[in-house]
């Protein structure tokens, strides 16, 4: 029975050298595919003649991509970023309805305990409903606000309106920080050169048939965040492979016919 395979196969890494994360692990990439390209330059001598006498082959570079379909932030981290990781994240509400009232014309947003940042106000209802108000200097005299100006107290979750917005319904946006729910990458800029390094394995096994290739020493060098209207979210992973320390490329497995 020839060797042949089917689906998208498996995919780890490994970090093994260059800048490693902290508690360097091996990690299993969920996919919906991957490729492994080796393409070497070739050269061509020529003579008088339309045709070749001699082709021999130069460079190989090797390369990899792969549709990765997992944004559990530790993987990602192990292989691509390297930077410090930590407990907690911080979280969007959009559009949470408040209507200031009373003489200081205010509101608290509903997670002003753990306040992060403030992503913007609109009107929610009325007239003006859509149009977006200006955020004022904190420090700006409550008084001083006219008509669709606000500030926003970034410690306290404070919104504090104009007058003459009084009992308006509002539409504020902002992100609050939640201290033990997932973890936070901080992406620090570091000098140039800075990545791990990771041995890369990918698998195929079809009706008792494996194919495998390990990498031993790649670099990634992208990693997509796409967004897509009534789809799930594929990032694009990119790659290329190097030879290790023993001047050792890899290895391919594969079952005899």
């Amino acid at each position: 029975m020839p060797v042949i395979e089917f689906g998208t196969g498996l995919m780890y890494a490994t970090p093994n050298a260059g800048n490693l994360p902290t508690n360097p692990s091996p990690v299993r990439l969920l996919l919906q595919e991957i490729s492994v390209e080796f393409k070497g330059d070739l050269k061509k001598l020529f003579t008088q003649y339309q045709m070749p006498i001699a082709t021999a082959r130069g460079k190989i570079d090797i390369t990899g991509k792969a549709k990765i379909v997992d944004y559990d932030p530790d993987p990602i981290n192990q292989v691509f970023w390297a930077q410090t990781i930590a407990a907690g994240i911080q979280i969007p509400v959009d559009q949470e309805l408040q209507t200031p009232t009373g003489s200081g014309v205010s509101c608290f947003v509903t997670n002003n305990a753990t306040f992060a940042q403030n992503n913007g106000v609109y009107y929610s209802g009325g007239t003006s409903a859509g149009a977006v108000l200006l955020q004022l200097p904190t420090a700006t005299a409550q008084g001083t606000l006219t008509a669709g100006q606000y500030t926003c107290n970034t410690t306290s979750g404070k919104y504090v309106f104009s007058t003459a917005d009084n009992n308006t319904a509002m539409a504020i946006s902002y992100t609050y920080t939640n201290a033990t729910r997932g973890k936070t990458i901080t992406l620090a800029n570091q000098v140039m050169g800075y990545a791990p390094v990771c041995a890369v394995d990918m698998w195929g096994t079809f009706r008792n048939k494996i194919l495998g290739i390990r990498l031993n020493s790649c670099t990634f060098g992208s990693w997509t965040y796409p967004s897509k209207l009534e789809d799930f979210w594929v990032s694009d992973v990119a790659f290329d492979a190097n030879a290790d320390n023993s001047n050792s490329i890899g290895y391919i497995f594969a079952d005899t016919f």
